[in-house]
């Protein structure tokens, strides 16, 4: 377990020109599309995120990862997923596996600096006690350990509401686990037990069909919740949704308010969960001290009602549709009020640029693959993002850019993102200069990180328990020795 001795042989506390410690919201949306919000082309009405960009920055060349797990790695610790994360996919219910409690997450940074810290929605780097939020630096947690897919089909987790249920056993077979081998990263398919709501350290509520359509109204409602009860000192909200992850459950107040899909009703409920937060950040007059960043986890889903125009891809891909994801930096009077930015920044910047932010800084036994980016928030001359961004998609390196340029590796294709951001045309045989340099790239990279393997010089340990367990079985026991509430849950 790690200790704030630890934590402070990495990071020293500095006065800054930032005036008061400002309070840090980290809002973050599950599969939302490139352009599923009006800031960035959608149709549908998302006033509070058009005024969000109107008076804040939009990131244009933001990047995630390809999907759910990496990508909240990345999020938490400041480095590249394939560093801290090193799996093939994504973890799902009763992991072996998990991000490593050794790890220093941005909350346990900003907590050792004083600020009160809460996780409000879907976790997923790992639902074992040991990797849950709360041994990661934050103080309070509400929310599912893991995507609101996994979970039974008849509860609702494998079907959009009023749908029938799918047919068949998925892609695990009922029992798994008791005659054949888990996966180190999880239970899959029919196999996967009930939806836990975790509060804390206790699972709190098991979670059936109705109760999927209630998340975004009661994740709010925690939130602004938690920003009235420490209002007198700064805090970090870390609230990461489950909309609008298949399967679609938007608020039953939301549902047909688009006219498009269920996927729509729940981005326009988001934007409602946004105004929430913000207005409530204006009244109590901490919207001057106060920096939110709205973004995605990763690229949306086509198949599933996602839009990422004008980007090429899918989620799950390194495509730019897969990866780079719509996010806006607000905070009234430091960032400057419609303004863009064009810089290569990334979720792994979050850590660096918030520890910057919060008066401290690495001073280099803390390795990190982001960088602070706070100077390109806040419109200093000459601010810049990163030179160099590579592309993993679980452990292979499949692409990598540099300013414009963007080299799959795989087939050599070669694309000038300034000229055709949907990566329409290959231009490697004009510019085998270029080509030559992101090579070039690319294998230092591979001489840390690695290429189609977990072993390599850089790569951190994951964190593991033996036996791992549900948080619920199948007949609503829940956990020996995790829960203090309730021993069954119908």
């Amino acid at each position: 377990m790690k200790s704030l001795l630890l934590l402070l042989s990495s990071f020293v506390f500095l006065n800054s020109s930032f005036g008061a410690t400002p309070n840090i919201v980290l809002i973050n949306i599950d599969d939302l599309g490139y352009a599923d919000i009006g800031p960035f082309g959608a149709k549908i009405s998302t006033p509070n995120l058009e005024r969000m960009a109107k008076e804040g920055m939009k990131l244009m060349s933001h990047y995630a990862a390809p999907v759910c797990s990496p990508s909240r790695a990345a999020m938490m610790t400041g480095c590249y997923p394939k560093r801290v994360l090193p799996i093939p996919g994504v973890l799902f219910p009763a992991a072996a596996v998990g991000l490593n409690p050794d790890a220093i997450t941005v909350a346990e940074v900003l907590k050792a600096g004083g600020y009160a810290t809460a996780c409000i929605g879907k976790w997923h780097l790992g639902d074992q006690p040991e990797f849950l939020p709360t041994n990661q630096g934050f103080e309070h947690y509400f929310g599912i350990p893991y995507s609101n897919d996994m979970g039974p089909v008849a509860e609702g987790s494998k079907s959009n509401p009023d749908q029938p249920l799918p047919k068949g056993p998925g892609k695990g077979k009922a029992g798994a686990g008791k005659t054949e081998a888990v996966p180190e990263t999880g239970l899959m398919g029919a196999a996967q037990p009930p939806l836990p709501l975790v509060e804390d350290h206790n699972v709190v509520e098991r979670v059936k069909a109705e109760q999927h359509h209630t998340f975004t109204r009661r994740y709010t409602e925690r939130a602004v919740k938690f920003i009235r009860q420490n209002q007198k000192q700064p805090f970090f909200l870390y609230l990461p949704h489950n909309a609008v992850h298949f399967p679609h459950y938007p608020s039953r107040d939301f549902t047909g308010k688009s006219g498009i899909s269920l996927q729509k009703d729940w981005a326009m409920e988001v934007d409602w969960s946004v105004g929430q937060v913000l207005d409530t950040l204006r009244e109590l007059k901490l919207d001057s001290n106060t920096l939110v960043i709205f973004t995605s986890d990763n690229g949306g889903p086509l198949n599933q009602g996602a839009d990422n125009t004008p980007l090429r891809g899918s989620k799950g891909s390194t495509l730019e549709g897969g990866i780079r994801v719509c996010t806006i930096a607000w905070w009234p009077g430091k960032i400057a009020a419609g303004s863009q930015t064009n810089a290569i920044t990334a979720h792994m910047d979050w850590l660096p640029t918030f520890g910057t932010l919060a008066r401290c800084k690495s001073i280099g036994e803390l390795k990190l693959d982001g960088k602070d980016i706070s100077p390109v928030l806040l419109g200093q001359k000459d601010a810049t993002g990163h030179d160099v961004f590579f592309y993993y998609s679980g452990f292979n390196l499949q692409a990598v850019r540099s300013g414009p340029w963007k080299l799959h590796l795989g087939k050599s294709e070669l694309y000038n993102l300034d000229d055709d951001i949907g990566e329409a045309k290959n231009i490697a045989a004009e510019h085998a200069d270029i080509v030559a340099q992101l090579q070039k790239q690319a294998e230092t990279m591979k001489a840390d990180l690695g290429d189609k393997t977990k072993d390599a010089p850089g790569v951190r340990e994951l964190g593991r328990v033996e036996h791992p367990q549900p948080l619920i079985s199948a007949d609503g026991t829940v956990r020996e020795g995790f829960n203090k509430i309730a021993k069954t849950l119908p």
